[in-house]
């Protein structure tokens, strides 16, 4: 049935009112998700709190709870956005093309910088995360946590394996995805989850260009890979590097 001239549809105009209402709303909730990331490097995961959070976004906590049943599931949000956000800038920003037309130890060079630079700036806010879901192991999240950062390793593995004709270690994968994993576990254990650097002193590099240097020559040597410390090689700028906040 034809709608008669001057009646308006009332659908398009309640759809017209709603955008700017759910616009508004995203963008609250984009700006809480920023001010939980924040909170949580700052402070911790006990220090962050529902009314820290909240003051730090502009909300008030009840502007919180109407989104969020709790803090666990605040931070839950907050931390899967993290990892998948930064997967996502990591696939885009670096395809296996493009690292192909990089001499291997090159691209080693660079990317282990980057991760060097990348851990350091964000290292409160990575331990705070590693506690947060090493305390959730065998939950839900825990799980899609754990699927988010393998499927990230598996990305950057396959960056390398484009230079699979240039890697002597009879198994490319496997001896990628252990070099890789020793990079990721020396970053944690030094940067992200330091000991007193005094007791250590001599038994591992003091600043993080000796850091750099050591982990591209052990992930070379391991790939069977020459490694020449005289090449002089400088990180490039990386979507790793990017704080993993935004």
């Amino acid at each position: 049935m034809k709608r008669k001239a001057g009646i308006k549809n009332p659908m398009a105009k309640l759809k017209k009112t709603l955008q700017p209402q759910q616009e508004r709303s995203r963008e609250s909730e984009r700006k809480l998700l920023k001010a939980a990331a924040e909170v949580l490097g700052q402070h911790g995961v006990n220090g962050a709190t529902i009314p820290r959070i909240a003051r730090h976004a502009g909300l008030t906590p009840g502007a919180v709870y109407r989104r969020f049943r709790d803090k666990d599931e605040l931070l839950e949000t907050t931390i899967l956005g993290i990892l998948e956000r930064q997967h996502e800038r990591t696939k885009v920003g670096l395809a296996p093309q493009a690292a192909a037309q990089i001499p291997l130890a090159v691209f080693a060079d660079q990317l282990i910088g980057s991760m060097v630079i990348s851990y350091r700036a964000n290292a409160a806010l990575l331990r705070a995360m590693r506690q947060f879901v090493q305390e959730r192991e065998n939950t839900e999240f825990w799980k899609k946590a754990s699927a988010h950062e393998l499927r990230a390793v598996r990305h950057i593995v396959n960056l390398f394996l484009a230079h699979r004709a240039e890697i002597q270690h009879p198994q490319p994968k496997m001896a990628v995805s252990l070099a890789l994993m020793m990079v990721i576990s020396t970053l944690f254990d030094l940067v992200v989850m330091p000991q007193d650097p005094s007791l250590y002193k001599g038994l591992w590099p003091q600043d993080d260009r000796g850091m750099k240097k050591e982990l591209v020559r052990a992930f070379l040597n391991y790939l069977g890979v020459a490694f020449n410390p005289g090449t002089g090689v400088a990180s490039s700028p990386s979507v790793l590097t990017q704080n993993i906040q935004q």
